[in-house]
């Protein structure tokens, strides 16, 4: 379905009856990251609602720069969206910047969240902190931050350098379709570009907000992710003030939602359900 709110028009996906599951994707993906579970969660009395956000898929792509996409943009949008879709309290699951984007809403609204899942990306704090080898991990971030140098490599030759980024994605081809629109690449790039500079990477470590003592959160790592350490996610503890579950998936890359939909879907069900 198709929800126009104040500055965007959102696709969005949603199914169900029960307590309210806010799904939200990341890099380069959309709502459809999530097909396995949405069914797995409808069957088990939640309802689920899947987001595609601002400048991916079929969402808009507003003007403006990366500005137009900072996190705070998409926490706006998440808000309309669940005021127009008259929901008060909600779970939460992200994956890769969805995560992140989870996090800033949990904090935004702490008594509306009634779980946190974090997929992949942990706690900032934790990201940042996790050494040589997560720096290493995240050289990409930086190409990212180029106009037009970012652009011309990920898509030269067919989007020869994405495609090879996205090698363990299981729908890396319909992930790389719409970015072949005029504008998409450099609007799904602008999150990293607003939200991650290298400022922020690099320079002085920004003030530790940590996720709220009122809202249970699992963390999520996949032992096969070539983006993310370890120590990226189990380091998150640190910064959770409540209850805090650590779940490590074998032989899995970073689309776990993709890649084991099976065990990714009894996770969430199993946590959803303690809280």
């Amino acid at each position: 379905m198709r929800v126009q709110l104040s500055e965007v028009g959102l696709d969005v996906e949603v199914s169900g009856e029960g307590p309210v599951v806010l799904l939200l994707h990341g890099f380069p993906d959309s709502h459809v990251l999530w097909r396995h579970q949405v069914p797995v969660l409808n069957a088990a009395g939640f309802r689920t609602v899947a987001p595609t956000l601002r400048g991916f898929g079929g969402s808009d792509r507003p003007e403006g720069g990366p500005e137009a996409y900072h996190p705070a943009k998409h926490i706006g949008d998440l808000l309309e969206l669940l005021a127009a879709l008259d929901v008060d309290r909600f779970h939460l699951v992200g994956h890769d910047w969805g995560s992140g984007i989870a996090q800033g809403l949990a904090s935004v609204v702490p008594d509306r969240v009634r779980s946190l899942s974090l997929l992949s990306v942990g706690h900032l704090a934790s990201i940042l902190s996790a050494g040589w080898e997560q720096r290493q991990r995240s050289w990409y971030m930086l190409l990212f931050q180029i106009p037009g140098v970012a652009e011309e490599w990920l898509a030269r030759d067919d989007f020869a350098g994405l495609r090879e980024m996205l090698a363990g994605h299981p729908d890396a081809e319909a992930a790389i379709e719409p970015l072949r629109a005029p504008g998409a690449l450099t609007a799904a790039l602008n999150i990293y570009r607003s939200g991650l500079p290298a400022e922020v990477q690099f320079g002085a470590a920004p003030p530790v907000v940590p996720l709220p003592d009122s809202i249970p959160v699992m963390g999520v790592w996949s032992t096969g992710d070539p983006f993310l350490t370890e120590r990226s996610m189990s380091g998150s503890h640190a910064h959770v003030l409540g209850r805090w579950r650590y779940e490590r998936l074998e032989d899995t890359g970073h689309w776990l939602p993709l890649e084991r939909p099976e065990a990714v879907g009894d996770l969430l069900l199993s946590f959803l359900k303690e809280g």
